[in-house]
C-alpha cells in the first residue's frame, strides 16, 4: 500500500494506518455516493410522508436544466464532467504506493473484446430480471414511476444520454466496487462483510426510487462485487452497467409512449 521506508524510520502504526484509511474512505463517500445515499433516504421519507402512495409518485432522471437548447447542453456536459472527479480522486488514491489503480482495479483495456463480451452477458443477466422487478414493484406499489429521461428532444440528447449512462458506470463501478473493495480489504475486512457493504451501498443511493429498485440494486452488487472479488477487473462490470442504463436512457427517450406503458414504465 506504501512505498519503502527510509533507512531508520519507524514503522507505522497500524491502527493509525486504519484510521486514515477509513477516513479516507468517508472522504470519497461524502463527496460521491454516499452523498447520494444520504440524500436518497431523504427523498424515500419524503415520499413515504407526502401522502399518495410510492406507486401514485414520480421521479426522474437526466432533467433538462434549461429550456435554451445550447445552454442546457453545456450543463449537461458539466454536469457529467464534474461528477467524474469522485472517479478521478479515488484511481488518485489507489495509485498513492506507485503502482497503475486502473491496472490494480482492471480499468484497463488489456483485455477488449473478453470485457465487452462478459460486461454484455452481465448486462443481460441483471437487465432482464431487473426491468421483471421493476414492473413488480410497481404492481405491489412499493416503487414509484421512474421516467429515465425528460431531456429537451435535440440532436445532442441521445449522445447526452450515452455520456450520463457512461458517467454512472464509471462512477458506481469503480467507487463502490473498485475502491471501496479495495479499501476495506486493506483494512482486512472479512469477503462477506466487503461484499454485503459494496452491495448495500449500491443499494442506499437507488432509495429515491422505491423500496424495488433498493432491492433490485442490491442483489446486483453483490452479483457485480462476487465478480470483481474473483476476477478483480472492473471493466467488464462498466460494460454491462453503462449498457443496462443506454438500453434505459434512449429506450424511454426514444420508444414510443404505448411500448413504454405496455412495459409499466410510464
Amino acid at each position: 500500500m506504501r512505498g519503502p521506508l527510509p533507512p531508520g524510520a519507524p514503522a507505522p502504526d497500524q491502527r493509525a494506518v486504519s484510521r486514515r484509511l477509513t477516513a479516507e474512505i468517508w472522504i470519497v463517500l461524502g463527496l460521491s455516493l454516499g452523498k447520494s445515499a444520504v440524500y436518497a433516504v431523504v427523498s424515500l421519507i419524503a415520499k413515504l410522508t407526502a401522502g399518495p402512495p410510492l406507486a401514485e409518485q414520480t421521479t426522474t432522471l437526466n432533467p433538462s436544466q434549461s429550456p435554451r437548447p445550447y445552454l442546457d447542453l453545456t450543463y449537461q456536459l458539466l454536469s457529467i464532467g464534474f461528477a467524474l472527479l469522485p472517479v478521478a480522486l479515488a484511481l488518485y488514491l489507489l495509485s498513492a504506493n506507485g503502482r497503475s489503480a486502473v491496472r490494480r482495479i482492471g480499468l484497463d483495456g488489456a483485455r477488449p473484446w473478453r470485457d465487452l463480451g462478459i460486461g454484455m452477458g452481465l448486462a443481460a443477466v441483471i437487465g432482464i430480471p431487473g426491468l421483471g422487478l421493476y414492473v413488480a414493484g410497481r404492481a405491489l406499489g412499493i416503487t414509484v414511476e421512474v421516467q429515465a429521461s425528460a431531456l429537451n428532444a435535440a440532436w445532442w440528447t441521445i449522445p447526452v444520454l450515452i455520456l450520463a449512462a457512461l458517467q454512472n458506470a464509471l462512477l458506481e463501478e469503480v467507487v463502490a466496487v473498485g475502491y471501496l473493495m479495495e479499501r476495506l480489504r486493506d483494512l482486512r475486512w472479512s469477503t462477506p462483510a466487503i461484499i454485503a457493504a459494496s452491495a448495500l451501498l449500491r443499494g442506499s443511493y437507488h432509495l429515491y426510487q422505491g423500496w424495488g429498485p433498493f432491492f433490485g440494486n442490491v442483489v446486483m452488487g453483490v452479483v457485480f462485487a462476487e465478480y470483481y472479488r474473483r476476477r478483480r477487473r472492473v471493466m467488464p462490470l462498466v460494460v454491462a452497467h453503462t449498457a443496462l442504463d443506454v438500453v434505459a436512457f434512449v429506450g424511454y427517450a426514444t420508444l414510443p409512449d404505448a411500448w413504454l406503458e405496455a412495459l409499466g414504465i410510464m
